[in-house]
């Protein structure tokens, strides 16, 4: 299952009065598990950008001026969110200035029918709490995000944890939703595994432990497992 988690910024709150986007972003989830397939566009939205937008998302004039109109990246953003169900807080907010700016580019509207509103998500499964991405960061206790400035990109990836929260945590099902055919093969939509990432993680382990460890195998002998992967 593939989905799209979803975020956008904007000049203003309503496409009806002339609001554009002004950048898009998006995480890619397989089987509600991260793949490092991103995409992050920013967007000149062919008018100027408000004071109080300027100082949430820190876009401005002279920046948004330089970047693609919607129309020329539009087919490039289709393309990536094909077939894919989507994810957006508060999803009705960024499906209308999303096919708003389709329909201005001549394109096909993206289906409603095929969103996740983690905002709906949220209300029903803590009624009364506040539910906006803030606070479902704070209840969740997910960390590590720089909140000065919202960015579609960054909102997206703090979203993904979040939805991966409200449905019960990282792979829910466990893999139990693995398929196999009569010959004890997995189905290829299955059987898929997340690309590694660009990037290796930094290793997290100090000096001191690397030595407690290299100490520890010293007394096991020769036979210790680790050894059989050493060098």
């Amino acid at each position: 299952m593939r989905e799209i988690v979803l975020d956008t910024e904007t000049t203003g709150l309503d496409p009806n009065d002339g609001h554009r986007l002004v950048e898009i972003g998006a995480v890619e989830l397989y089987n509600h598990m991260p793949t490092g397939n991103t995409y992050h566009q920013y967007i000149n939205p062919e008018r100027g950008m408000p004071v109080e937008a300027f100082e949430v998302h820190g876009l401005g004039d002279e920046f948004l001026a330089k970047q693609p109109k919607f129309a020329q990246i539009a087919q490039e953003f289709l393309d990536y969110v094909k077939g894919a169900t989507l994810v957006i807080h508060n999803a009705a907010f960024d499906m209308r200035f999303l096919n708003a700016e389709l329909k201005w580019a001549n394109l096909p509207e993206l289906p409603t029918d095929n969103v996740i509103d983690t905002l709906m998500m949220a209300r029903r499964r803590f009624p009364g709490s506040p539910a906006t991405l803030d606070a479902l960061c704070r209840r969740f206790e997910i960390t590590g995000f720089n909140r000065d400035l919202h960015g579609a990109l960054l909102d997206s990836e703090i979203l993904a944890e979040v939805y991966l929260e409200l449905i019960g945590g990282r792979q829910p099902d466990f893999a139990l939703s693995v398929h196999t055919d009569s010959g004890g093969n997995q189905d290829a939509s299955t059987a898929w595994r997340p690309r590694p990432r660009p990037t290796p993680l930094a290793a997290r382990i100090t000096e001191e432990e690397r030595a407690a460890h290299a100490a520890f195998v010293e007394k096991l002998g020769d036979s210790a497992i680790w050894r059989r992967y050493d060098g």
